[in-house]
């Protein structure tokens, strides 16, 4: 079969798996009146609309596309292959949510994975034996015994580091399931006003008495380059390596830069079915987060449709939101809108730029959305097979249901690559994470046949300052698939399509301003107090009545359905209030 490219330059008559596939589907007609309106059928903005509905709130969803989910999508992209075409793993998705919405009855499936991470190397074997690799997973034993392969040393601290990680992960818990501290409210105003709003400290209070004597350690790791921590303990590559792509996952810095720890702690965060640090495949691909969440939501009488696309917030002359006006120009009313758009195409498309001061507007444009992002979604009659760790027939083997991390040899790799982006050109050696779900999940691929994702790093938005090309993103796949070669020789001829999103497509296609995947940088500029902006990080706007629930939202991008939810508390604490 001939391999197809599947560039998404318009609509193209593409099958969505798990999600909603026209308007019509919410079961409701769309009404001009609402209490609230959610503009964005992403996981957030669903988690939202389905707790407003809960607390009494006549609520509806409106989405831009023609499928649910945002960036958690499932979508034939090429027939009987179903990928998770944009996010691809499932971890941070918040427990009570999970068990608030019903999300198990809902039809939500995970496959956990174990072992979960597989760096193989690029060398020649010793006396015929095939080149070494590095595997980790739940089992400690069989941790100690792989990184023993490359240093006794470093096998006998990482049990200690691990702990010391997970430590530090848990005190931080508290503060992803609340808004952060009210600070407004705790310094001015009435006494009684001061005395509700102190509640708020609560979670930071619980998080410091967690921590205890680890305070400067924590501090230490969400300032520091993660390179100054895995130093300290580990002296070996690939380990190293293979922690710091964590590190430095979807966001544009370098392992050596202050601030790249805190994205390793957000990933160790993780958490499925109450197994800690644990990541899973949905079956189905991501769009089975999205069906879920939706399907709960409709069950307490959420309207959701798709193929409506916001124009405007409508504001009134009192300075408040008053609804949206689609583009194709119906007027819905509502008490209140919350937006899961990224705050840039909150502030700068959606609302009335009169309604908004020039010194706001500035501040928005400031927020950072660099992205070092491009996705490359595979279709393959054949399952890879690792020189590293080879396996017959065609039979996946432990290791093929890891993240598997390729041109991640040394953190030397990962520098290298940071910095060709840095100068404006995607890097010649691109750091590579493969995720092959259809290992686990029988239901994404045809008999014999793979779906692969591949996470690659590091590419500008711009290309030595001009606009990606076709030809761009062809040789840039091209020279990715030549790396996979070398770990997985035959790989080149098994495929038989792929979809290539740089940046800007990440952008265009999903929303995703800038391509960046948390909707804003997880930069300590851009986290608690400051996300997306010191102003807005308690989900409210400068406009009454329309607030943030998506991910450029506190805690981030990545925590599923945290930011969905707390600003839905907001919500219904200021309609109860006034």
């Amino acid at each position: 079969m001939a391999a197809a490219t599947w560039t998404d330059r318009g609509r193209r008559a593409v099958t969505i798996l798990g999600t909603v596939t026209r308007s019509t589907s919410s079961h409701s007609a769309l009404k001009s009146q609402y209490d609230a309106l959610v503009i964005g059928g992403g996981h957030n903005g669903l988690v939202a609309a389905a707790y407003l509905q809960k607390g009494g709130l006549k609520t509806a969803v409106l989405e831009r596309r023609h499928v649910l989910g945002g960036a958690a999508v499932s979508e034939e992209i090429f027939p009987g292959f179903h990928f998770s075409r944009c996010s691809y793993l499932l971890s941070l998705l918040r427990p009570h949510i999970y068990a608030d919405l019903e999300l198990k009855k809902h039809g939500l499936k995970v496959y956990m994975r174990d072992p979960h991470a597989f760096t193989p190397m690029l060398e020649e074997g010793v006396k015929g034996a095939p080149p070494r690799s590095l595997t980790l997973g739940s089992d400690l034993a069989m941790n100690l015994k792989e990184i023993g392969k490359f240093s006794q040393k470093d096998a006998k601290a990482f049990p200690d580091f691990v702990a010391h990680l997970d430590k530090l992960a848990g005190a931080i818990h508290p503060l992803l399931d609340a808004p952060p501290v009210d600070i407004p409210g705790v310094t001015a105003g009435s006494l009684r006003k001061r005395l509700a709003a102190a509640k708020t400290l609560m979670p930071i209070v619980k998080c410091g008495l967690k921590l205890g004597k680890n305070i400067p350690d924590f501090y230490e790791i969400i300032t520091a380059p993660i390179m100054k921590i895995l130093n300290r303990w580990f002296e070996s590559e690939p380990l190293r390596a293979t922690l710091a792509t964590d590190a430095v996952i979807g966001a544009m810095t370098s392992p050596s830069n202050p601030g790249s720890g805190y994205v390793l702690l957000h990933h160790v965060m993780g958490e499925l079915d109450k197994e800690k640090g644990a990541w899973g495949y949905v079956e189905g691909g991501m769009g089975g987060v999205s069906k879920a969440i939706a399907s709960s939501a409709r069950s307490y009488g959420v309207d959701i449709f798709t193929e409506k696309d916001v124009e405007q917030v409508l504001v009134g002359s009192d300075g408040a939101a008053k609804g949206v006006v689609l583009k194709d120009g119906t007027e819905i009313h509502s008490k209140v809108v919350l937006s899961n758009a990224t705050p840039y195409v909150t502030f700068k498309k959606l609302t009335p730029q009169a309604a908004l001061s020039p010194e706001f507007i500035k501040a928005v444009d400031q927020i950072d959305y660099t992205s070092p992002v491009t996705k490359i979604n595979v279709a393959v009659d054949k399952l890879p097979n690792f020189l590293a760790s080879p396996t017959p027939d065609d039979k996946p083997g432990p290791h093929h249901q890891c993240s598997i991390h390729l041109n991640c040899e040394s953190v030397e790799v990962l520098e290298t690559a940071y910095k060709e982006a840095m100068n404006g050109r995607p890097s010649a050696k691109p750091m590579l994470e493969m995720t092959i779900p259809s290992v686990l999940d029988p239901t994404l691929a045809p008999p014999g046949c793979h779906v692969v994702s591949l996470f690659t790093q590091f590419t500008p938005y711009h290309i030595e300052g001009r606009e990606w090309t076709d030809q761009d993103r062809e040789a840039f796949a091209d020279n990715a698939f030549a790396w996979v070669e070398q770990y997985a020789p035959g790989f080149k001829k098994s495929v038989v399509g792929r979809d290539i999103l740089t940046p800007p497509d990440l952008e265009r296609i999903f929303g995703l301003t800038g391509g960046n995947i948390f909707h804003g940088s997880m930069s300590l500029d851009q986290l608690y107090l400051a996300r997306p902006l010191p102003s807005l990080s308690d989900y409210r706007s400068p406009i009454k009545g329309l607030y943030l629930c998506g991910s450029g939202c506190h805690p981030g991008g990545g925590v599923m359905g945290s930011p969905g939810w707390n600003a839905a508390l907001t919500v219904m604490a200021d309609l109860k209030r006034h």
